[in-house]
């Protein structure tokens, strides 16, 4: 970085009152601390009687034209990002690499994206005092934590294998067909959606069920265990909840075993876990899911199927399960 400082306002006003008493060029740059080649040049760039205020304003004016364009500055480029963002729920990162991935025109870096975010580029107009805009639409808002000594309130069911004697291909994450279960819950005593997401490739199958309990979660997974082919069939790794407490009655009936994982280790299905917190974007906590309907669910599965992953070296799980490329900007 270059050490050179422009002149101020204070350094100006100084060359002005010098300049008209006769001094010379030498002693002015004496004076200031200056280069006599920068009083001089100062004085050319104003040739007519110099006035520091004048003098100040046209370095201001050429200032704001100088260093690089802001790639946000694009219209078309910033309304892409804004229905990426906004409307579809991609987080930065991913529209960055995707972009790149489908080697669009367009090419940014996510930082710049987090800069126009909380520089408020995306805001419309906010509804309250103190509101964030979209710099709350971003994922990580911060997760709530048990307190020390918590302990599970849950009641414990009949398991019929654990996590470690789950095949190699499970957990390997090499064939598509092993998947993660869990459900997603809305207003208490109400609605709530069971999530499937393939360990290999992310996709996700989800259904909404009458309520959160064993009858209604069992119901659901049968149907969506009915619409996938043989070959999908291959392990499921739930979480410990009561409302998976019959799925012996879906071995018997698909014959695929399930693989329960340790208690308090939400870690061991971190692709559902990761999943589920990608749906809170479209279903928040504590929304009634009863109005909702069938038809809106596949809607969300879709974007989230058709979203960019990291781990998937930015391709979509639609692509990675389907083994089809598409074309997404």
């Amino acid at each position: 970085m270059s050490p050179y400082k422009h002149l101020t306002m204070s350094e100006r006003e100084t060359i002005f009152l010098m300049h008209n008493n006769q001094a010379s060029l030498t002693s002015i740059a004496q004076t200031i601390g200056r280069a006599t080649s920068t009083v001089s040049r100062e004085l050319s760039r104003n040739r007519s009687a110099y006035s520091p205020s004048i003098a100040q304003e046209r370095y201001e004016a050429q200032k704001s034209h100088c260093g690089r364009r802001s790639l946000l500055s694009d219209h078309q480029l910033l309304q892409l990002i804004r229905h990426l963002f906004l409307d579809l729920q991609w987080s930065p990162e991913e529209i960055a690499a995707r972009l790149k991935l489908e080697t669009s025109s367009f090419q940014i870096s996510y930082t710049t994206i987090y800069r126009g975010i909380y520089s408020g580029l995306f805001d419309q107009k906010l509804s309250s005092r103190g509101a964030r805009g979209v710099i709350r639409k971003l994922r990580h808002h911060g997760k709530s934590r048990h307190k020390k000594g918590y302990e599970e309130r849950r009641g414990k069911i009949p398991i019929s294998h654990t996590l470690q004697e789950r095949p190699e291909s499970a957990n390997k994450r090499t064939q598509i067909g092993h998947w993660e279960l869990d459900t997603v819950a809305g207003k208490t005593g109400r609605s709530c959606v069971v999530t499937m997401v393939d360990r290999c490739s992310r996709y996700l199958i989800m259904h909404k069920a009458a309520k959160k309990n064993s009858a209604s979660v069992t119901t659901t997974i049968r149907r969506l265990l009915k619409d996938l082919p043989p070959e999908h069939l291959g392990t499921i790794t739930p979480d410990r909840g009561k409302e998976f407490a019959k799925h012996h009655q879906l071995t018997e009936e698909f014959g695929i075993e399930f693989y329960f994982p340790n208690p308090h280790a939400p870690w061991q299905r971190g692709s559902n876990e990761n999943t589920n917190g990608l749906i809170r974007e479209y279903l928040p906590k504590n929304q009634d899911m009863d109005p909702i309907s069938d038809t809106v669910i596949l809607e969300f599965v879709d974007r989230l199927n058709k979203r960019p992953r990291k781990c998937l070296n930015w391709k979509t799980p639609y692509e990675i399960y389907h083994n089809q490329k598409l074309h997404l900007i």
